[in-house]
């Protein structure tokens, strides 16, 4: 047993080392393989921007989002079909525990129409009100949305104000009614409710049953058909909006960006603009919805850089990402959140204060929503 763990030590030595690079090994911790790399970014990379459709799931709180992002991945391959695929974008304990989402999820996936790739890359976000941030930053990536609401319980709270969210960034809204096959149902009530509260034609509503897996086809063939490709150039100088952020522990903060303007490939250097910062890429992703590392990312894509940054300071949610030898206008970036609910935190002993730090530091990386602030006027101890 002694000898597996030093040889496990050892591998994962080397793949750090090696930048996860020239290695014909499967890393099936993150679902990786070398040999599949190429295919891969021939898939993705190569797809005409006129084949890319990018948006999210929207809806109030427990009305299918993450059921329907389940479907959406099966038919599209992404996963194999089973009983046992809930909430497969979900991945914190919170979420799974309690059945709702918290963090918006992404995945790029391949579907087949009329002959043709298309590559859909899927957002799924929260509909809980106190994540509604979360929402914000995932439409920015997005050219449309897909308006989920459950025929049984009609237009709630969160439908209306994701609604108008995504009204004021200009998507188009493909309007779904979901969980057809309930019993107390009922559709032509709930899209006519549509009707009288957005001005949505009842003749657009989908209607479908995401648990039975039955219209996904049809909501697919609405992205691909209502949903405009993004506005982006392939040609231009590279250009990327960061909107969302994690820290790693072997390969420290993971940017995902969304690629607006030219491409990135591994070993370019980027600066980030806010810091103006510069670092070597070191790795590309994408999350298919497991992570699958590729050579480069092109503009219309959703990918992950990873570029050896340590600190969780050095990433700021709404950053331009460019390349260091061409400067580029930043782009809008987000509003700043405003805290709604205030902690002061002690450490049990005080010698572990940088610690504890450090590691609100890292949640703050991935959640934009939390602000910190060192108080060292308590009486008791130095607090965050």
């Amino acid at each position: 047993m002694n000898s597996v763990r030093n040889f496990i030590r050892f591998s994962n030595r080397n793949i750090y080392r090696k930048g996860f690079h020239d290695l014909r090994t499967c890393w099936y911790g993150n679902h990786y393989s070398t040999d599949e790399t190429s295919k891969l970014n021939i898939d993705y990379a190569d797809i005409p921007i006129e084949r890319i459709r990018n948006f999210s799931i929207i809806a109030h709180v427990d009305h299918g989002k993450s059921t329907l992002a389940d479907r959406v991945l099966e038919t599209t391959g992404a996963i194999k079909p089973s009983s046992g695929n809930a909430q497969v974008l979900d991945k914190l304990q919170v979420e799974r525990e309690r059945g709702i989402t918290v963090k918006a999820q992404s995945a790029s996936l391949l579907y087949n129409y009329n002959g043709s790739d298309y590559l859909l890359n899927l957002i799924d976000t929260p509909g809980h009100v106190d994540f509604s941030n979360e929402v914000s930053r995932s439409l920015s990536a997005c050219q449309g949305v897909i308006l989920l609401v459950d025929a049984n319980d009609g237009v709630q709270a969160q439908t209306v104000a994701n609604f108008y969210l995504a009204f004021g960034n200009d998507l188009i809204i493909i309007p779904v009614l979901n969980k057809i096959d309930l019993k107390n149902a009922d559709p032509d009530r709930v899209a006519k409710q549509l009707e009288t509260l957005f001005d949505i034609d009842p003749k657009e509503v989908l209607k479908i049953s995401a648990k039975l897996g039955t219209g996904i086809h049809e909501v697919l063939e609405a992205v691909i058909k209502r949903l405009p490709p993004p506005h982006v150039e392939r040609d231009s100088s590279f250009k990327a909006l960061l909107f969302d952020s994690w820290y790693d522990r072997y390969r420290g903060v993971q940017s995902l960006v969304y690629v607006q303007n030219g491409q990135i490939n591994v070993g370019d250097n980027v600066t980030y603009y806010h810091t103006n910062k510069n670092y070597e890429v070191k790795m590309l992703s994408i999350l298919k919805p497991e992570e699958v590392f590729v050579k480069k990312l092109v503009a219309g894509q959703i990918g992950v850089i990873c570029c050896n940054m340590r600190s969780s300071k050095e990433a700021h949610i709404g950053d331009t990402v460019h390349k260091t030898s061409t400067p580029v206008e930043p782009l809008k970036g987000f509003k700043p959140v405003k805290p709604m609910v205030f902690a002061g935190i002690y450490p049990v002993d005080q010698s572990q204060h940088v610690n504890l730090r450090s590691a609100i530091e890292k949640l703050a990386l991935n959640d934009s929503a939390v602000s910190i602030s060192i108080d060292t006027r308590s009486r008791l101890a130095t607090r965050l």
